[in-house]
């Protein structure tokens, strides 16, 4: 067996255990068809009110929204999809969301962006109280 033929063996191999990981990356990068990226299309109920603190933040991962609330009890809501590249956003670290992709981060009172590579802040949503229950929808 000559050198030629080992070395085109080892790249066949080495390509074909790295094949699942690029897939990974590019699914993760992508967003896909994923439909928990997928945008609000309508109202959907939260839970409780008072799941969200004076001066807090709630996570809704099911819905890709977060909540915050302000000192004076105001509620701001925003889609948690990545601007950068359209992930799900999974982690609130305070009222900071933390992209799970790139490392993008948001600030869950004003949705800009607090760490790159996102430029583009989070989109805005509607919220209220309905009942006793947090409702949130697309914007007008």
């Amino acid at each position: 067996m000559s050198a030629r033929s080992a070395a085109t063996r080892r790249t066949v191999l080495r390509g074909a255990a790295l094949t699942p990981v690029v897939g990974l990356g590019l699914t993760a990068c992508g967003g896909g068809d994923d439909n928990r990226s997928a945008a609000l299309a309508g109202p959907v109920e939260l839970g409780p009110e008072n799941e969200v603190a004076a001066g807090g933040a709630k996570l809704y991962r099911n819905h890709n929204v977060v909540v915050s609330r302000g000192e004076d009890g105001s509620l701001t809501a925003y889609n948690t999809v990545c601007t950068h590249a359209g992930c799900p956003i999974n982690k609130l670290d305070g009222t900071r969301l933390v992209c799970p992709c790139h490392g993008s981060e948001f600030d869950v009172t004003t949705g800009k962006v607090l760490r790159e590579p996102a430029v583009a802040p989070l989109k805005p949503l509607a919220v209220e109280v309905r009942n006793g229950t947090l409702v949130a929808k697309p914007r007008d």
